[in-house]
């Protein structure tokens, strides 16, 4: 063992045999520093087999890394989502993994090197490989790029894991954990500031989304709004005090519906019936509002409303379903009023981004506070029931175009595989039906007594969603509603059958119709009227609509079916083959 030892390098030979006390390297001599410099790579292994030298007692004491790292965020609260930060389980909310922790001279050399150390040029000591060059302009840049380096890392806005996949990625980072998400109950939480006569003046900005309004309405916080409201204003009237809740309506993502065809006069009065008759007659608003957070259209006045509302110590709720649109249009408003940092919310086309109550500072002026909160989920929304990629194919992200169907008695429109509208009445020959949905969605129109052998063939296929044959059991029982409508024109659509959560119907006709709708039970459908008066200048066919979707399904059947014609094809001609056929007489030999 000790013979081995000896066989090994000088560097490994002290950690087997370490000494007490080692001997100093004795200088080498003086006609060393005169001779030619010697090649990088030999000095550089010179240098790391050698024993460090021993700092002079002036050197600064080595720097010790703390054990306690910065809070992450604002109050340990992520500010993209408004989830409490955590770095224990990666796979629930709010996961933040902590950086690894740095010493504040981490950029020095480990191994500090003396300026009486001849054993190294001059190039090694001042950290650059070429010889020559001049050290104190780099070394005086060297501390400015690190302190920008420092400032840029102090304003860099730090999420969690689930925040950073849906701004990088578009999705979660971990679907399943999705479902131990609890679902945010506002009349819960912000109810009794709301019902309380006393404190700062409330406002609550009731969000609906344009291409879905009665199926994303918050009705049930419209109704709590409409009822604190009348109890407080009869407080007011007998001289107690009392705090009257404002409610404005804001119509979101008004890009999406066709605008040059809309007059914004009609928009307005149309959205404030219908908030009326979700809300009922009780709903006072304070103002209605049409707003593009994505091209800006509206924010501004929007803006100026609300400081005008909640004066200067008031508290104004952002509220509306999931994908509404709320972080979008309050990130908007942020860059509207020139908040210092700009916005921090984090914008997903996934529903549920943020997870808690999120309050932004300075938005509004003096000490007036906005508040982000999480979406609420509706239920009665066919939404609510489909997967990621099923929710793709769904919802709106461009300017809805119509796709119009001139249809008789006997025949059925399809929506993907989600609705079916049947014609089963009409006081006239034909009636136009005008789907207003995503145009990823393919439909299909034929004769209502084809439905039942579309449903088993073509749902889950041809007409998706839902993606998959077994997810058509999945999304509940079918179930059909009935409707009577009628209209006194053929060039507008005078009725809507709306769909919550997927788009709508519109009816055109001059007389009167009897119309089964069959979607699956628990969504909600209503009649309403007309948003959208006009339907596409070309009718589409009979059969499915050219798509993505279709080509796709049709050639996946054709690859199923072809394998079966191309084995009939050879037993046919191996029968008929002259080579494999036999005699009689001779199988007899």
């Amino acid at each position: 063992m000790l013979s081995r030892a000896r066989r090994l390098h000088p560097v490994l030979r002290r950690l087997v045999h370490p000494s007490p006390t080692p001997s100093p390297r004795p200088p080498p001599p003086h006609h060393a520093t005169s001779q030619t410099p010697k090649p990088f790579p030999i000095l550089l292994r010179r240098h790391l087999c050698a024993q460090p030298p021993t700092p002079p007692s002036a050197a600064p004491p080595p720097a010790v890394v703390a054990s306690d790292l910065p809070a992450v965020g604002v109050n340990g609260v992520c500010p993209g989502c408004g989830i409490t930060m955590q770095s224990s389980d990666p796979a629930l909310p709010g996961f933040f993994l902590l950086p690894s922790p740095k010493s504040p001279d981490y950029r020095a050399r480990l191994a500090p090197v003396t300026a009486d150390d001849t054993r190294i040029s001059a190039s090694l000591k001042s950290g650059h490989l070429r010889e020559g060059l001049d050290a104190s302009p780099r070394g005086d840049e060297a501390p400015a790029a690190a302190a920008e380096e420092d400032k840029g890392e102090s304003n860099k806005v730090l999420v969690c894991a689930r925040c950073h996949s849906l701004r990088h990625y578009g999705r979660v980072k971990r679907p399943d954990a999705e479902r131990l998400l609890p679902d945010f109950d506002f009349v819960a939480a912000v109810g009794p500031r709301l019902a309380s006569p006393s404190g700062a003046r409330s406002v609550v900005l009731l969000l609906a989304d344009a291409s879905d309004f009665d199926g994303s309405f918050p009705r049930a916080v419209a109704r709590l709004v409409a009822a604190a409201g009348e109890a407080h204003r009869k407080d007011w009237k007998h001289g107690a005090p009392a705090n009257i809740p404002r409610a404005v309506l804001v119509v979101t993502k008004l890009d999406l519906l066709p605008t040059p065809s809309l007059s914004p006069d009609d928009v307005h009065a149309w959205a404030q019936s219908r908030a009326r008759a979700g809300a009922g007659a009780n709903l006072r608003l304070a103002g209605v509002h049409l707003v593009s957070a994505a091209r800006g259209w509206g924010v501004r006045d929007l803006l100026d409303h609300v400081r005008e509302l909640a004066g200067v110590r008031g508290n104004v709720w952002a509220v509306g379903a999931r994908n509404v649109g709320k972080s979008t249009l309050l990130n908007a408003i942020a860059r509207c009023s020139g908040v210092a940092g700009g916005p921090t919310l984090t914008e997903a086309p996934v529903p549920g981004t943020t997870l808690d109550v999120i309050k932004m500072d300075s938005v509004l002026g003096a000490q007036a506070k906005l508040f982000d909160t999480p979406g609420l989920l509706h239920g009665h929304q066919l939404t609510s029931r489909l997967t990621r990629e099923e929710l793709k194919l769904v919802q709106v992200s461009k300017e809805m175009r119509p796709r119009t169907y001139r249809v008789k008695t006997g025949q059925s429109i399809h929506i993907g595989g989600l609705v079916r509208l049947d014609i089963e009445e009409l006081t006239v020959g034909s009636i136009y039906i005008t789907v207003w949905a995503s145009p990823l969605i393919p439909l299909h129109m034929g004769k209502t007594e084809n439905a039942d052998t579309m449903m088993k063939e073509h749902f889950g296929l041809q007409l998706q969603p839902p993606i998959g044959q077994e997810r058509v059991k999945e999304l509940g029982k079918w179930v059909r509603k009935q409707f009577k409508v009628s209209g006194n024109s053929w060039d507008a659509n005078s009725m809507d059958i709306a769909i919550a959560g997927l788009g709508w119907y519109g009816i055109g006709l001059k007389g009167e119709a009897m119309l089964g709708l069959w979607t699956y039970d628990g969504v909600d459908v209503i009649s309403r009227s007309s948003l959208v008066h006009e339907r596409a200048s070309i009718f589409e066919e009979a059969g499915f609509t050219v798509s993505k979707i279709v080509s796709q399904a049709d050639s996946r059947t054709n690859k199923l079916k072809s394998p079966t014609r191309k084995n009939k094809k050879k037993e046919n001609r191996d029968n008929t083959s002259p080579s494999t056929a036999t005699e009689p007489d001779q199988t007899a030999l």
